[in-house]
């Protein structure tokens, strides 16, 4: 069989659709992919009373890179969205992250001098050896227990003295009035949803969709010089080095017959007695209108075969399997492995968007 494509990209996300539309451009012939039924991956948008609903999560696109931001803003105009999520405790409503308001609600003080003086009374001692000793270190005992716990142990599914301190290093603590989640320059959401950047970014690419390229990739391969695959590389390898392990979450909508069901559009549930970690108001996103709105309760589950891998459990036992996967994918000359599931990373949008600039320029490079 002739080889009819230069790249075969096996997944619409965001890695595969950015290496495409590059190597097209070049003058690649490429062929694209996806087990889904649409194109976008986990940042998939679909409209529901006339509000862009995000199905897999909240998908807020935040960059310092200014080539990044750039680069995005080619294929769609971004909003000015800015995330300020709040978290609730029981009855109690706090601001994220934690910043001045956080403290003021908490403690009553008005000042950075008081809250640090407070946080420090609070903080452990020695190195932190895990995720719980590392939030005590950050933010002493009253935030960890409210704000904290709760919530990671339900994300997890494992108590936060079983997790790695590193987890914890994502969140942003300040003592200035800036309830801002990101410290990133550019920030939004994409006018109309992410479906529609990521169908400009495939235009005049071939793309096909309910296709599972593990089903029969001796064909796949047969047609393409090289594979590019941004699927899960344990699955990759047929879990040769044992299973990597994963959580993920199942989503409950539900569309309510009122204005504004919560007031933002990101809302943390941080005690264990609620079963969701958050609920997503979409309508907010876009600063909508409607008279009606839809939610998505998000409730941590155990991953299995059959449930999309979201979150890497980057435990040291985990992080060692994953290295004899990538070891072994280095003896495959016409194989790319990148995204989220096949670096086994936690990659925020932008940052798989650069990684994918990155691997298709030296493509294109090295075919030069």
């Amino acid at each position: 069989m002739l080889m009819k494509y230069d790249y075969l990209v096996v997944g619409a996300g965001w890695y595969g659709a950015v290496f495409a539309r590059e190597l097209a451009d070049a003058g690649k012939r490429c062929l694209v992919i996806d087990c889904h039924r649409h194109i976008a991956g986990q940042s998939y948008t679909e409209q529901r009373e006339g509000i862009n609903v995000h199905k897999y999560g909240p998908h807020i696109f935040h960059t310092d890179s200014e080539r990044i931001w750039k680069y995005v803003n080619r294929f769609a105009e971004f909003n000015g969205f800015i995330n300020r999520p709040l978290a609730r405790y029981r009855d109690e409503t706090y601001s994220l992250p934690f910043n001045m308001w956080t403290y003021q609600q908490l403690w009553g003080v008005s000042t950075p001098e008081a809250a640090m003086e407070k946080m420090a009374r609070q903080a452990g001692s020695g190195k932190p050896s895990n995720l719980e000793e590392q939030a005590l270190a950050l933010v002493g005992r009253d935030i960890y227990e409210k704000l904290i716990k709760g919530y990671t142990e339900k994300h997890w599914m494992m108590p936060a003295t079983s997790l790695p301190a590193a987890i914890i290093s994502r969140i942003p603590v300040r003592f200035t009035f800036d309830d801002n989640y990101y410290n990133d320059h550019y920030q939004g959401i994409p006018v109309g949803g992410y479906t529609p950047l990521f169908e400009k970014l495939l235009d005049g690419i071939e793309v096909r969709l309910g296709v599972d390229y593990l089903d029969d990739r001796r064909y796949w391969n047969a047609i393409a010089a090289r594979v590019v695959y941004t699927g899960a590389i344990d699955r990759y390898f047929d879990y040769a080095h044992g299973a990597l392990d994963y959580r993920t979450l199942r989503f409950e909508e539900s569309v309510i017959d009122t204005v504004d069901y919560q007031g933002r559009a990101i809302v943390n549930y941080t005690d264990r007695e609620v079963p969701w970690t958050r609920i997503v108001e979409h309508k907010h996103f876009e600063f909508g209108k409607q008279d009606v709105t839809v939610i998505t309760r998000e409730i941590p589950e155990a991953w299995a075969a059959d449930k999309i891998p979201y979150y890497p459990v980057n435990n040291d036992a985990n992080n060692r399997i994953y290295n004899l996967y990538r070891e072994t994918a280095k003896q495959e000359k016409n194989l790319i492995i990148g995204g989220r599931l096949g670096k086994y990373r936690y990659y925020d949008m932008d940052q798989v968007t650069a990684a994918a600039l990155k691997t298709a320029w030296q493509e294109i490079r090295g075919s030069a």
